[in-house]
């Protein structure tokens, strides 16, 4: 017989974008004494606590969590778990960060006891930090994702992550060839896509480092697979695209070299996406792709500033992520206010509703796992946090004056961190 569990506290999820939908019942369900439902890891059932416990099944077990805040599971939508000890490399932006922090840090994964000990700590560090889904870098060693994908399978969590591939413009040492990239990652996905809730993105690390033949050897993958993902990065410096241009001397845009080689299209997610042309932005928009949205190793590395509304304007999915190592933190509440920092700078400010949306709902739609995670939606797979708004002293001090819900959000997305996640769920089960 399955086992059911009933949490009870506050309970927030959206139901659409809060910028696009105005409306509490519309864009989100907050239930100030609500409850979730739980049984066989999945989402029975959410709403007022009283509605949610009556008639319950014979056994249930009840949490009570008292000023406490369910929320579903943050989405990381772009991390190179790799990265771990590069973070806070200053002195750089992006080219010179890769050749002087990354690379070198990138070669000790071809020790598969070194991958699988920081996957570990990798994922110890997400689940701490309230990150239960994401979409991963590894690197060009196909021993670093073996090493990823077993961690996460034993932790049954919901991941998605590839081989890195790069046949140029990188030390001779992280190097491959764009037959050995299409062997190796064909092999990883015939191992691990859908094993488990685990997916397999084919991840050549950008245009200038991939030769046009590798990408063509990219796409054909996606072809011969169904359901795999596209990760990538794009338009995130502006020397970096004066050096695709040069690269690719017969593109139209960088959009366009991506768009040549068959990578555009719904499950293609495009990190940073800084600074697109008009026609770029149409054609993300027409074409399904996504955007992984970085704000805060946009400003670390001093990228630019994203265009949150110009995505929106063109309906495309958009979700928030870290960018560990050029991301400053695996905390997706920094991350929020990283967002609502660059929206101050656009004059275009974002709500604290929206910035949730973004790293819950929004990141599901960018991955197109909305039918699975992302919200309480009934039959949805149940990973979700218990938030404290009293994590610290100076949160339980600020939270006791907060009057609204939405002021409540801009208090935690503000001066939280990962203190504020109380507990992390998978599938039901404490993390």
């Amino acid at each position: 017989m399955s086992k059911s569990v009933v949490w009870r506290a506050s309970v927030l999820h959206f139901l659409a974008d809060p910028s696009q939908q105005s409306s509490y019942g519309e864009a989100w369900e907050f239930f100030e004494d609500g409850a979730l439902l739980i049984e066989d890891g999945h989402i029975k059932n959410c709403g007022p606590s009283d509605q949610v416990m009556n008639n319950l099944p014979s056994g249930t077990e009840i949490k009570n969590l008292p000023g406490k805040l369910l929320v579903p599971g943050f989405i990381d939508t772009h991390v190179h778990y790799p990265q771990l000890e590069v973070l806070a490399g200053c002195g750089v932006q992006l080219l010179d960060w890769l050749n002087q922090y990354t690379f070198p840090a990138e070669k000790k994964f071809s020790d598969p006891e070194y991958a699988s000990e920081v996957a570990r700590f990798f994922l110890d560090q997400c689940i701490s930090h309230g990150t239960t889904t994401a979409l991963v870098f590894g690197t060009v060693a196909p021993q670093s994702v073996d090493a990823f994908f077993s961690e996460a399978h034993q932790r049954n969590l919901r991941m998605i992550a590839g081989k890195v591939m790069m046949d140029r413009n990188a030390p001779d040492y992280l190097l491959d060839t764009p037959e050995n990239s299409y062997k190796d990652s064909k092999a990883l996905i015939n191992r691990w896509h859908d094993k488990g809730r685990l997916s397999y993105a084919v991840t050549p690390r950008f245009a200038p480092t991939s030769s046009s033949e590798q990408l063509k050897l990219a796409g054909q993958l996606l072809r011969e697979h169904d359901g795999l993902y596209l990760h990538t990065h794009l338009s995130e410096n502006p020397k970096e695209i004066d050096w695709v241009q040069e690269l690719f001397p017969d593109s139209k845009h960088y959009v366009d070299v991506y768009d040549q080689h068959g990578l555009l299209g719904p499950r293609s997610v495009f990190a940073h996406s800084v600074h697109l042309c008009d026609h770029s932005w149409q054609r993300m928009g027409s074409s399904g792709s996504s955007i992984a949205y970085c704000p805060g190793s946009n400003l670390f590395l001093g990228s630019g500033l994203f265009n949150l509304n110009k995505a929106k304007a063109h309906g495309i999915p958009t979700g928030l992520g870290t960018d560990v190592g050029g991301g400053t933190s695996l905390c997706l509440l920094n991350t929020m206010k990283d967002a609502y920092q660059v929206s101050q700078l656009r004059e275009e400010t974002i709500s604290p509703l929206q910035a949730f949306y973004l790293a819950t709902l929004g990141g599901a739609r960018a991955l197109h796992l909305e039918d699975k995670i992302g919200s309480f939606r009934k039959g949805n797979e149940a990973d979700f946090l218990v938030l404290n708004p009293a994590a610290t002293p100076m949160l339980e001090f600020r939270t006791k004056t907060t009057k609204t819900l939405e002021e409540l959000l801009g208090v935690l997305m503000v001066m939280g961190d990962d203190r504020v996640i109380e507990k992390t769920i998978i599938m039901g089960q404490e993390a």
